[in-house]
């Protein structure tokens, strides 16, 4: 069983048809038979899934007479963005790194090899004769 609160989420979001609940729920509230509709699955196949979001904290249910409308809850998804965001940064920086070094490359070409990399490639040859 998943044991912190960031991996139930991480779990949840793990299935295409969740996620797709998850995006047809950012548009607005809608009932299980509703979200049931565009993946030809029954009522019961779709609430596990509701089932499972609603463990992660993604997912709640509200009340309107008989109409039991399911309700995105987007706070969940904040946690997972935060942190995402740490790595995002990481990512930017290498990529920062990496676009600084090709800027220098094709401002000054390729650097001079040491010598002792060339001496090496031609003492390879000399044994190769």
């Amino acid at each position: 069983m998943v044991q912190d609160h960031l991996s139930s989420v991480f779990f949840a979001l793990a299935d295409p048809t969740r996620r797709g609940i998850l995006a047809r729920l950012a548009t607005g509230d809608a009932s299980v038979k509703e979200l049931a509709e565009p993946y030809h699955m029954s009522v019961a196949g779709v609430s596990k899934h509701l089932k499972m979001l609603e463990a992660a904290g993604l997912v709640s249910q509200g009340r309107q007479s008989q109409w039991r409308p399911r309700h995105l809850e987007a706070g969940p998804l904040q946690e997972v963005f935060e942190w995402l965001e740490d790595y995002r940064r990481f990512w930017d920086r290498s990529l920062d790194s990496l676009a600084e070094h090709l800027r220098g490359l094709q401002m000054h070409g390729p650097q001079k090899q040491p010598d002792r990399l060339r001496r090496t490639r031609t003492t390879k040859k000399r044994h190769k004769l």
